[in-house]
């Protein structure tokens, strides 16, 4: 997971760097740039979640608004570079609490408020979907993350 997560970093790295970054398809469809925000903050919860969760079997987390939380940050005014570099740090920060997960801290539980539970595993899973597929909605190849080549 460690590699794939430093692989997702440099592909959205390359999205931010390109042309009409700011630029949203469509009125209701995010920008690159947009997009690029919500995955920096993904890693950066998921790494908490993760540490929570190595550290206590039966965590427990806020459901989180990825809408609300677009909004108050202001993804669509962030200056690209400044996103790519916090990215950057962020999938670091997640790779190194996945570097911690051996043996049974797969099976470490974790709860959120709605009720939904997971394991290490399972968020694992559930995590490696999101900024791939979103690498498709921006044009970014998911390919080079996925396979490594």
């Amino acid at each position: 997971m460690p590699s794939m997560i430093d692989r997702m970093s440099e592909e959205w790295r390359n999205v931010l760097l390109g042309d009409e970054v700011t630029l949203r398809p469509t009125p209701s469809t995010w920008s690159p740039l947009e997009y690029a925000c919500h995955v920096r903050d993904v890693f950066r919860l998921f790494a908490t979640r993760l540490e929570a969760m190595i550290t206590t079997d039966g965590a427990q987390f806020a459901n989180w608004d990825q809408d609300a939380t677009a909004v108050a940050l202001r993804y669509d005014r962030q200056d690209p570079l400044v996103v790519a570099n916090e990215l950057e740090e962020a999938a670091r920060g997640l790779a190194e609490q996945f570097r911690k997960v051996h043996g049974d801290l797969w099976g470490h539980r974790g709860l959120r408020s709605n009720g939904s539970q997971f394991t290490v595993r399972t968020i694992a899973l559930y995590f490696a979907h999101d900024p791939v597929h979103h690498l498709w909605d921006v044009g970014g190849d998911p390919r080079l993350v996925v396979t490594g080549s």
